[in-house]
């Protein structure tokens, strides 16, 4: 069974939109998937509540509450977190995934609250163990803003944590989450490009690069 963490204390940062992303790539590949909720907001829940029947079946799960048990039988589970993550939170958090992915908005505010955050987590026990690993990505990108330089240039200067994407800020992941639906979902014509920015995080996710060290 594979556990991927979407996790990122600065709210605002698109987790849900890429808990959710992820869920759909690995039903949309016959995989029995697991999306749980730890955001008493339940956005993730609210996304899966709009699905269209007849779509890949992903299960979720209300995970705010604490008390709740993975089935043996799915293939891959994804964690979407709340914002404020601190403390024995955090680290109840970081007990469960084998891969997790911090999604960082190209603003100086987001890149000054994702420092300390990031080393954090690069600090923790299992991380530093290689028992779990952590991926960057710069999330909600225009390419022509300064700003997004400055994301692209600190990202990839953070201590071992590789950068593995920018996604751009598109109304098509706003069209997707309305349906229920993932941007892989979305009629290839109208998502070619962000299709190639989500390439990398999948083949990330898919490698042993993302995987705990055995």
């Amino acid at each position: 069974m594979r556990s991927i963490m979407v996790l990122n204390s600065k709210g605002g940062s698109g987790k849900s939109t890429i808990a959710t992303s992820i869920a759909s790539y690995y039903a949309t590949q016959g995989k029995k998937v697991l999306l749980v909720d730890f955001d008493s907001q339940a956005s993730s829940l609210d996304w899966l509540a709009a699905r269209p029947s007849g779509r890949s079946s992903i299960t979720g799960i209300n995970g705010a509450g604490g008390h709740f048990r993975v089935p043996r039988s799915a293939d891959y589970v994804i964690y979407d977190t709340p914002a404020a993550v601190h403390g024995a939170e955090l680290s109840a958090f970081l007990r469960r995934p084998q891969s997790i992915i911090v999604p960082i908005l190209p603003s100086p505010i987001d890149m000054r609250a994702a420092t300390p955050f990031v080393q954090k987590l690069l600090d923790y026990g299992r991380v530093a163990r290689k028992e779990a690993r952590v991926a960057l990505i710069a999330n909600r990108c225009r390419e022509h803003y300064n700003v997004y330089h400055q994301l692209d240039t600190y990202l990839r200067k953070v201590r071992k944590a590789p950068f593995i994407s920018a996604l751009r800020e598109t109304q098509n992941y706003v069209r997707a989450a309305e349906r229920g639906l993932g941007i892989f979902e979305l009629p290839p014509y109208l998502v070619r490009k962000d299709l190639d920015q989500w390439d990398p995080i999948i083949r990330w996710l898919n490698s042993k690069r993302s995987q705990p060290r055995t």
